[in-house]
């Protein structure tokens, strides 16, 4: 299907259909899934990066399994709001992905999230290296709820962020 925006995904999702986010690293895929009310945003088990193909494999075996029905992934927008190298890969990872998949995309400002992930893993007493493992997870949670929130906003009619 493509990318598409936040109130394309909310006009096109039917009930019970959860929503996927995602954390693109260099190394890691931080993954984390809806539930079926897309009320909450859990945690996946990150996927070890290797090369595109695999990468996607793996991506979209997650997806049949979670029947999966959009993928919202983080956008690393620069603070200052400009786009640098991690949008532009990011961007063409999705290009990538368009081409295997009719599941559509919806890019996510990512602004603080690993920074949000890094907190609560922090406030829940987890030590450095578990934090290591779970912090791309964590953050692609922050992501999603993110998402999830602007759609019951737009399920209200309220429009609020």
């Amino acid at each position: 299907m493509s990318v598409i925006t936040i109130e394309e995904l909310h006009a096109a999702l039917q009930p019970g259909q959860p929503v996927a986010g995602l954390d693109l690293g260099t190394k890691t895929i931080g993954l984390s899934i809806s539930d079926l009310g897309r009320r909450f945003a859990t945690p996946r088990p990150v996927l070890k990066r290797v090369k595109f193909g695999a990468d996607a494999q793996a991506l979209l075996a997650f997806a049949e399994k979670e029947k999966v029905a959009a993928f919202v992934i983080g956008l690393p927008v620069n603070m200052d709001g400009s786009s640098g190298p991690r949008v532009q890969a990011t961007r063409a990872f999705v290009r990538n992905m368009e081409a295997l998949t009719p599941i559509p995309f919806v890019y996510w400002d990512e602004r603080l999230s690993t920074v949000a992930a890094e907190r609560a893993l922090l406030e829940m007493d987890v030590s450095r290296a578990k934090r290591a493992e779970r912090i791309d997870s964590a953050a692609a949670s922050f992501i999603l709820q993110g998402v999830l929130d602007r759609l019951a906003s737009l399920a209200r009619g309220t429009g609020d962020d």
